[in-house]
């Protein structure tokens, strides 16, 4: 009877060690966590970049830029995402995203469009296919 009494000892042990370690690994699992991609913006940065300022004035307060305008170098653009989950093995969910672009222009004149969404291609179509679709043509 000892015997069966230490294997029955030895089961509850494991049962309770599986238990415990699968706890861990789903505690560990729910935790939430903040993935942030791209250029950190340091604190008071951009105050210290006057206007007028040359292409390296700048790189040397703001570092290096995700990317440069590919006409002339006119343009820094330093670029960051922010992006959270609350379960590991899920995707990322983006919360904020940034886009700092700094000119160089002589004339003082900036042709730029700022949009917080850009527009999907093929809006016209679809209207033209609704259309058609209510006449019985099918695109």
């Amino acid at each position: 009877m000892s015997r069966m009494g230490s294997k029955t000892v030895h089961y509850r042990s494991l049962t309770l060690s599986l238990v415990l370690a699968g706890g861990l690994a789903l505690a560990a699992c729910t935790g939430s966590e903040t993935l942030q991609r791209g250029y950190v913006l340091p604190e008071g940065a951009l105050e210290q970049v006057p206007v007028g300022a040359t292409q390296e004035q700048v790189l040397i307060v703001l570092g290096t830029p995700s990317t440069v305008a590919t006409v002339n170098g006119e343009a820094f653009y330093y670029i960051s995402q922010k992006a959270t989950r609350s379960v590991a093995f899920m995707p990322h969910e983006v919360v904020d995203q940034r886009v700092i672009a700094v000119y160089f222009v002589k004339d003082g004149k900036v042709f730029d469009f700022y949009s917080q969404t850009t527009p999907t291609g093929g809006q016209e179509l679809s209207y033209l296919r609704n259309i058609f679709k209510n006449v019985g043509f099918h695109l």
